[in-house]
């Protein structure tokens, strides 16, 4: 069954300190759900400025730095049948989330 990665980015949510326990809580209805349905795969939220960059030689350095890169501010990836059913979840977690959803199709990897 496909998987799609459902994500926003960090800077298009705007909530209040005071909204963040009920978004938490809606968020966390809508995991439940996905998990219930059998589709949930794993997410989570991402701290900013928090990546580091590891090259091909192994070396390593801070970034990205969100005032000059759109940065990932949270995810989750569910397994679903189709793409109309990975943006009805994507729908619900928009509205728990109060942002904006993006949907991507994964690559199928014969090795996972």
């Amino acid at each position: 069954m496909p998987r799609y990665l459902i994500s926003f980015d960090d800077g298009s949510m705007s909530i209040s300190d005071d909204e963040l326990p009920a978004v938490a809580d809606a968020a966390h209805d809508v995991l439940r759900a996905a998990k219930a349905a059998g589709v949930w795969v794993t997410g989570g939220g991402l701290l900013r400025q928090r990546a580091i960059y590891v090259d091909v030689d192994g070396s390593t350095e801070p970034g990205p730095f969100p005032e000059t890169k759109a940065v990932l501010g949270g995810f989750c990836i569910v397994e679903v049948a189709n793409v109309d059913e990975a943006l009805l979840w994507a729908a619900r977690t928009a509205a728990a989330c109060r942002t904006p959803q993006e949907v991507r199709l994964l690559m199928d990897d014969p090795e996972v």
